[in-house]
């Protein structure tokens, strides 16, 4: 049984709704915890006030691999306020009842390991979440943890990257579950002024091999990303570095807002 469907926040229904609305999802990304899980439960509401189809909440961890300078100094921040993964599923839980959109978790492997990849699973479920991604996973081991998270109810969402070689591109899009990741740029994360044109005949290949959503992440940093990328038939847009940067350079007090005015301009934008 899929712990979520009761209330319907299940990425692939999710997904399915938006395809029959005729526009792509909307995926902001936090860092939680930063700058305090209380502002980060309030910018979790708010972004689903102002239209994000899902979210994308990141664990904060010491050595974010995939990560630029933006969103470390975020993950710093927050370890600093406290945060830890167990405090991150706690708030989540609180924010159950209020939360209809699909929220997709964003750690990394030895967060995961010191937690316990079972117990995770397990709790990541209870406190409502529909999916992981875990960046740093290689696709071997994806495939023995997607097992593990779909016993519980979880989605483990797979990358690919502009590098990745075709046959493993089609595993990966075999293998995720919910949507598949695109990473639009060979590097970390990080605002961009230029999306590359090669984006677009990444999307038409994983189509070719999968009918599973296609979600463009990382460097996809405004209104005319998000345009762009669903011109050229992504299911949905992923904004990261440019919602973080947003929140850092705002008091508490006004961090949900400016959050929540940039989620409005995006929403326009897709759709």
């Amino acid at each position: 049984m899929n712990i979520k469907s009761e209330k319907g926040a299940t990425i692939s229904g999710r997904f399915r709704q938006i395809k029959a609305e005729k526009r792509i999802a909307l995926m902001p990304f936090l860092m939680a915890g930063d700058p305090n899980l209380a502002t980060t439960s309030e910018i979790l509401l708010r972004l689903q006030d102002e239209g994000a189809d899902l979210i994308e909440l990141g664990i904060p961890y010491s050595d974010p691999l995939a990560d630029g300078p933006v969103i470390q100094a975020a993950a710093s921040r927050a370890l600093n306020s406290g945060t830890t993964p167990r405090r991150v599923l706690e708030m989540l839980s609180k924010l159950r009842s209020q939360l209809s959109i699909p929220i997709v978790v964003f750690t990394y492997c030895n967060p995961l390991l010191n937690y316990g990849l079972e117990l995770f699973c397990e709790d990541a479920a209870h406190s409502g979440v529909a999916g992981l991604v875990v960046p740093d996973l290689p696709l071997e081991e994806a495939e023995k943890l997607s097992l593990i998270a779909a016993g519980k109810g979880l989605d483990l969402v797979l990358l690919v990257a502009p590098t990745t070689p075709k046959e493993r591109m089609k595993r990966i899009s075999e293998t995720s579950r919910g949507f598949v990741y695109l990473v639009s740029v060979t590097g970390v994360t990080g605002e961009r002024t230029v999306l590359e044109d090669r984006v677009q005949f990444l999307i038409k290949k994983l189509k070719e091999f999968s009918s599973i959503p296609v979600a463009v992440g990382f460097g996809i940093s405004d209104a005319q990303h998000v345009m762009r990328v669903r011109k050229w038939g992504a299911d949905g847009a992923i904004v990261g570095s440019a919602f973080v940067k947003r929140i850092s350079n705002s008091s508490s007090e006004n961090a949900v807002d400016q959050a929540g005015i940039f989620c409005n301009k995006l929403r326009e934008a897709a759709g």
